[in-house]
């Protein structure tokens, strides 16, 4: 079993910036990322990362935009999403899944409560 606690969602003018963070129970040999859902949608990866090292992986609707990163003790995952549009609002999700996996995080097997995000035009 491996918990995950989201935050930091919030509401913000487009172009603005937020930080989530998801606080891990367990981070060996693990599959990290983040998914996001709206209202009618369908739940869609953001991003990956793996705990055994390796580089990130983003959707293209946020490449140069949101970076996912661990802290040095990997206990806590982040999403820094700069640059925010009207589209980026949804329920965001940090989720995990034991190694090996795919770069599809709406599909692991753990996920949080989820965290609301909301880009106001």
């Amino acid at each position: 079993q491996v918990d995950l606690v989201e935050s930091g969602g919030g509401s913000v003018q487009a172009g603005g910036s937020l930080r989530l963070s998801c606080t891990i129970s367990k981070t060996k040999n693990l599959c990290l990322g983040w998914a996001r859902q709206s209202p009618g949608k369908r739940r869609e990866g953001v991003g990956t990362i793996y705990t055994g090292g390796g580089d990130e992986r983003y959707d293209d609707s946020v490449k140069g935009r949101f970076t996912i990163f661990l802290n040095e003790a990997k206990t806590n995952l982040y999403l820094e999403m700069n640059n925010l549009k009207p589209e980026d609002t949804a329920m965001y999700y940090c989720a995990a899944a034991r190694a090996p996996c795919g770069d599809y995080p709406e599909r692991y097997t753990y996920s949080g409560q989820g965290t609301q995000v909301t880009v106001s035009s």
